[in-house]
């Protein structure tokens, strides 16, 4: 069978625990460029779907610090709060392509893998809920 994210471009981080906390995600700007064109301040918004094929929005900001450069935020509480992220967990966000007559802004499928230890071994698994 073959694996239709294949080839795709993706970002994706493992969540600190004051992303997990404050329920936002941070990304360098240097991770999701290929993604979005900065403009500092600017709110965007990104329609997700999830592994059980729930969609969502998620709405982004642009910043600019001096001491840390470029940045992007991500906010999705009820994300969060629905999925019972924890700190560690990978967050791995897939483009989609975009079909004619759809809305500008980005697409992605969003998958959360999360670490178990099974047998003395550590595992990554895909998170369905």
């Amino acid at each position: 069978m073959k694996n239709q994210e294949q080839g795709r471009q993706s970002f994706s981080k493992h969540l600190t625990q004051n992303e997990v906390k404050d329920r936002i995600i941070f990304f360098s700007y240097t991770d999701v460029a290929p993604f979005f064109e900065f403009q500092e301040g600017r709110l965007f918004f990104m329609d997700v779907t999830d592994s059980l094929g729930k969609a969502w929005t998620f709405i982004g900001t642009f910043y600019a610090n001096p001491d840390v450069g470029k940045y992007v935020s991500i906010k999705w509480p009820q994300f969060s709060s629905e999925k019972g992220l924890k700190a560690n967990d990978e967050v791995i966000f897939i483009e989609r392509s975009r079909r004619e007559g759809e809305t500008p802004w980005k697409k992605f499928n969003v998958v959360i893998k999360r670490k178990i230890r099974l047998f003395g071994q550590d595992i990554w698994g895909e998170l369905k809920v």
